[in-house]
């Protein structure tokens, strides 16, 4: 055992799989082992692995210009470019982006502009945020206190007071529903339980509602229709802002560009961007805001002489030349196109696994998805030992999924997979399947 301290890992085990190489949507272990990479690394990987065009890239700018920070106005063309690239894509009005390094950081970014600009404009009681129970938002003190997941919360004394984070329903019909409700009739009752709640906490207090559009480690939660257009209604009538966490949608996942756009989400006034960005291949995170937020911060700026918030790394170089040639291949290869395209037939072959007693619900949308597994249909019952015992099957047999929100199976392969290898991963996780039921 390594002197490592690995993430999200039980900590008393050792070492479980050492990969020695990626080529394309495929890994290899030590000993020459493949597998199919079915969550595309931790859902970034868009282009898979060994792209020789976005290597070159990264290694053209280390020899240009290997460093350079942007305190105090410094800059350099790659992230002056890839600004303006966000700006041009993102449903922002006016859009301004902050970069830094991760999902994480780029949320605790946005809970302290949060702040900045209501103080800017004379509010700074309107502080608190509204998250959902089994979100997840990162794993930084802050971002990990929007974060709802148990294992992310047990021990760490998250300041969930201090911070003002407040809880509303998740909305997961299978899971949330009551008696006999209709997906139409749950929504009203959560997008009223949501209402009531700012009411209750007074909406003079309330700064944002923040969502992955399709949740990624809850379990791939799609929201029935409707849910977000009552939701913004809400939201705009008592001034609340719109916050949607696109580290795992944004770039394709969904097939099409942004999640917000595959789930009719309009305007949001803050977006958060990170792993397929870059594709992973280097580590950037881009936290974006509309004008009608950056220009109060302006003044409120001013005051001190700058605005007092960046790390070393934001908006490097080699980071921002990555991920505008992320951006180039996935437009000029028509990766967001391929997404839609191998994603209605990812979810016609998913759909076949509620063959299974043992699978209470399949759902997802485009190259994302996830298979719930129960004790059985009637119980509902979630089954964590079979979701543990198939994830490992799934790997002796060469393919790489993850086990998540206890019982789900979650794949997410990167946006470069054809028909034949979706065939590969979905016939494999079946076999798994059927080989510990």
């Amino acid at each position: 055992m390594s002197a490592v301290i690995y993430p999200t890992t039980n900590l008393a085990a050792t070492e479980q799989l050492k990969f020695d190489r990626g080529e394309g949507v495929y890994v290899y272990d030590q000993n020459g082992k493949q597998y199919l990479e079915g969550l595309a690394g931790l859902w970034c990987t868009g282009l898979g692995y060994g792209n020789r065009e976005l290597i070159d890239t990264i290694s053209d700018q280390l020899g240009k210009l290997s460093f350079s920070h942007t305190f105090g106005g410094k800059t350099h063309q790659p992230v002056m470019d890839l600004g303006d690239k966000l700006a041009e894509m993102v449903p922002v009005d006016d859009a301004m982006v902050f970069f830094g390094n991760s999902g994480s950081d780029a949320n605790d970014s946005h809970i302290k502009m949060l702040s900045y600009y209501f103080n800017a404009i004379g509010k700074p009681e309107k502080r608190k945020i509204i998250t959902r129970e089994r979100a997840y938002h990162g794993v930084t003190v802050a971002a990990g206190s929007l974060t709802s997941l148990p294992a992310n919360l047990a021990h760490f004394d998250a300041p969930l007071d201090a911070l003002g984070i407040l809880r509303t329903d998740h909305p997961h019909y299978y899971r949330g529903a009551q008696g006999d409700e209709t997906e139409g009739q749950f929504v009203d009752r959560i997008s009223q339980n949501l209402e009531q709640l700012i009411i209750d906490q007074g909406p003079e207090t309330i700064a944002a509602f923040i969502a992955e559009p399709i949740t990624g480690a809850s379990g791939v939660i799609v929201p029935p229709a409707g849910y977000y257009e009552k939701v913004q209604a809400i939201l705009d009538k008592y001034d609340i802002l719109f916050w949607a966490d696109e580290v795992i949608t944004g770039f394709g996942r969904t097939g099409n560009v942004f999640g917000c756009e595959t789930m009719n989400i309009q305007k949001p006034a803050m977006m958060t961007f990170a792993k397929q960005l870059s594709s992973a291949y280097y580590p950037i995170s881009a936290s974006v805001i509309s004008g009608d937020m950056y220009q109060p911060m302006i003044a409120a700026s001013q005051e001190v002489g700058v605005f007092g918030h960046g790390y070393t790394y934001s908006g490097h170089p080699v980071a921002c030349a990555a991920a505008l040639k992320t951006l180039e291949i996935y437009e000029r290869d028509g990766l967001y196109q391929n997404a839609a395209l191998q994603g209605d037939y990812l979810q016609s072959r998913m759909a076949e696994f509620m063959a299974y007693e043992q699978v209470g619900e399949v759902r997802g949308k485009g190259l994302i998805g996830a298979i719930e597994l129960v004790e059985s249909r009637d119980t509902k019952l979630p089954d964590v030992t079979l979701a543990k015992h198939v994830t490992q099957a799934a790997q002796d047999n060469g393919l790489i999924v993850r086990n998540v929100a206890g019982n789900a199976l979650a794949v997410c392969p990167p946006l470069i997979i054809n028909r034949a290898q979706i065939d590969e991963m979905v016939d494999k996780l079946k076999a798994s399947l059927e080989q510990v039921i």
